[in-house]
């Protein structure tokens, strides 16, 4: 195993440590069945990975950004190295020799824009502790991990905090150590599933605030897919409506969402306005093909913000206060005293924050 050789450079305003992927993109006029024949409608190799995918956004909308990432000797691998550098992120290469990348092919439903990800990983493409050096995350203001190489991410996470780097992670399943990594998350952004997988509470208006005093986190955030994002800052309840778009194929909109979390944590934007942006940037990238399909500038961004139609509301009003009540009761005992060790939540400007409901 090699460590590409990098030149020195300025120290990146955010850094990604996790996934990158080589994903064939095919579009399909439905979905199969099973035992049927289907022609496709087109077939595109294009870079992805989640973690890869955000700081390609961050990059774009002007920030420094470097990402860590492992990949094989292969084809896919150089197709990621030349991404990387065409994007101008600076990187940090580790090459597992006679090893292949991450690949994906990703099944595209034409009426719906739907994905379905059929994935293979070699092993020996893991992303270890051991690969990680702290100057690559010193002086950085937001590190953004992900949940599949947990002992890395936790790693990259601890030496974060170590740093005073604010800690961002893109949760999507339960994989082993997660939560140990946790501990080390000040801005977990999960999908709708994950709160359910680790607390076994199906309702997120009592697995958010759960999770949130369990893991001291400052802000959890649960993506909704379309209908947009719902978040817990340990105080109130923020839910903004997903925006509505033509939309042509929802792979990366994740991604893309948590990169625009990044962004906004760099800008300084208030929960509310952090929401509505990553649901904005997320909606603009489904309506082209590709992980990295439609990475809206910041004006195409605004414009949506300003004029796009939104989704229904997922939670009404008068359940939102109710949940935010049950949890306040949760954190105070009998006596009405504050349980210790509770952290106090990131801002006072974020308990302002109006629910868009």
């Amino acid at each position: 195993m090699r460590v590409a050789k990098k030149k020195k450079s300025r120290a990146p305003v955010v850094v990604g440590v996790g996934i990158n992927a080589t994903d064939t993109i095919i579009r399909l006029p439905r979905f199969p069945a099973l035992d049927s024949k289907v022609e496709i409608l087109s077939a595109q190799v294009k870079p992805g990975g989640q973690v890869a995918n955000a700081m390609v956004a961050c990059r774009r909308w002007g920030l420094r950004s470097r990402y860590v990432g492992k990949i094989g000797d292969d084809r896919a691998g150089k197709l990621q190295v030349r991404e990387m550098k065409r994007e101008r992120v600076d990187t940090h290469w580790i090459v597992a020799k006679n090893s292949a990348s991450q690949t994906a092919y990703i099944l595209v439903d034409q009426p719906s824009g739907e994905r379905t990800v059929l994935w293979k990983r070699d092993p020996k493409i893991a992303l270890r502790p051991a690969d990680l050096a702290p100057s690559w995350i010193a002086g950085a203001q937001v590190l953004l991990v992900d949940g599949h190489d947990t002992a890395a991410a936790t790693r990259a996470a601890r030496l974060a905090i170590q740093s005073k780097v604010e800690v961002v992670a893109d949760l999507d399943n339960l994989y082993p150590g997660v939560k140990e990594l946790l501990r080390f998350v000040n801005f977990p952004i999960t999908s709708k599933d994950f709160p359910e997988r680790l607390t076994g509470e199906n309702d997120l208006l009592k697995s958010l605030p759960s999770i949130h005093r369990d893991f001291k986190c400052r802000v959890i955030v649960s993506t909704l897919g379309r209908l947009g994002a719902l978040a817990w800052d340990g105080v109130r309840f923020i839910f903004s409506p997903g925006f509505r778009v033509n939309t042509i194929d929802t792979t990366g909109a994740g991604d893309i969402f948590h990169g625009a979390f990044v962004y906004c944590l760099t800008q300084r934007f208030e929960l509310k306005e952090t929401l509505e942006f990553s649901c904005a940037a997320a909606a603009i990238n489904c309506t082209v093909p590709g992980a990295r399909g439609k990475i809206g500038t910041l004006t195409e961004i605004a414009r949506l913000r300003n004029s796009g139609a939104r989704s229904e509301p997922a939670f009404p009003r008068e359940a939102l206060r109710e949940a935010e009540a049950r949890a306040a009761r949760a954190v105070f005992n009998g006596k009405g005293q504050k349980r210790s060790g509770e952290r106090k939540t990131l801002s006072a400007k974020f308990h302002a924050a109006e629910i868009d409901a």
